[in-house]
């Protein structure tokens, strides 16, 4: 009885009005993994072969990086329902966020049970696109001789085309990128952005300039995303590359300005860094009073440590 009530006290009284499912969700999108825990393990003491409470309760300790928790959930789900593709993916993608948290030895471990889960999603769901991204990204990522594979990886990337047209353009952009091709992998996200152009797809195309620093063409792709799409948080993506490439800066400076003046928290960039940014931009231009001006106002808000570098530069202007 005393543990029940110290539960009632620790969880808001509005919480019990929704279902547990509805209250986790809601937890979940919030980010508030720990009061989320505490409801799914009550529901699992209740009812300790709840899939569904199971799969919440791996799923809150993947959002929270605990992956050997994670894993055994997930193991327990796979026991229990064999046939689910959706236990199998996240089992093995439990295990391959684990691999990537330990040292190489043990992480060589765990490759043949991440293949095994990731391959049985596949087979027993022909239509699962997340899979399907797992095995292209995996076989790219892994060394040949532990069983990398571009031909494997391109085979899923085929599979991924005959459901979902854009995500087997992209996937195919990636393995050309991964594999120094840039312009096959050009050429692949240009066709993602003609049939789909979401935000993603005009994302791995600036990320694709940027990284063969084409600012340019980054630019200018950015631009062409916010006429579809009219989202502020493009504004500072044009601002950045601006300032880290000292390029079209009056523009760069124009966008930060008003991704300053429009921002909201679903934004995702802090401001600090637009402020970081416009100094950036006037330490470009040399002026050394606008550009103090800004970093200050970023270091106020957070002091980072390229914050504090930049001042040091401006400040030997």
């Amino acid at each position: 009885m005393k543990y029940y009530f110290l539960i009632f006290l620790c969880v808001p009284m509005f919480l019990w009005s929704q279902t547990a499912s509805e209250t986790v969700t809601d937890l979940f999108s919030k980010k508030q993994y720990t009061k989320a825990i505490t409801i799914i393990q009550l529901e699992l003491e209740k009812s300790p072969s709840n899939k569904q409470f199971i799969e919440f309760l791996g799923d809150a300790y993947g959002y929270q990086e605990k992956w050997d928790e994670a894993i055994d959930n997930y193991e327990k789900l796979v026991e229990m329902e064999d046939s689910n593709a959706n236990y199998h993916y996240k089992y093995g993608g439990a295990m391959g966020m684990k691999a990537l948290s330990v040292n190489k030895f043990r992480a060589l471990g765990l490759i043949g049970d991440i293949k095994r889960s990731f391959k049985k999603a596949a087979e027993l769901d022909p239509n699962h696109i997340d899979t399907r991204w797992a095995l292209v990204e995996l076989y790219m990522q892994l060394p040949g001789i532990v069983g990398g594979s571009k031909r494997t990886s391109m085979k899923y990337a085929n599979q991924l085309e005959n459901l979902s047209k854009v995500d087997g353009y992209l996937a195919k952009g990636y393995i050309y990128e991964y594999d120094d091709e840039p312009e096959l992998a050009e050429s692949y996200y240009k066709k993602a952005i003609e049939i789909g152009g979401s935000l993603t797809c005009y994302k791995k195309l600036t990320d694709l300039y940027e990284k063969e620093k084409q600012p340019a063409k980054a630019i200018a792709n950015i631009e062409e995303a916010h006429k579809k799409h009219q989202r502020n948080a493009l504004h500072y993506q044009i601002g950045k590359v601006a300032a880290e490439y000292n390029l079209e800066l009056e523009k760069g400076e124009k966008c930060l300005y008003i991704y300053i003046e429009n921002y909201t928290a679903k934004d995702g960039v802090p401001k600090s860094w637009a402020y970081y940014r416009l100094a950036q931009i006037f330490r470009h231009k040399r002026n050394k009073q606008e550009a103090l001006k800004w970093i200050d106002k970023a270091l106020t808000e957070k002091e980072l440590k390229p914050f504090k570098k930049l001042k040091q530069v401006i400040l030997n202007l």
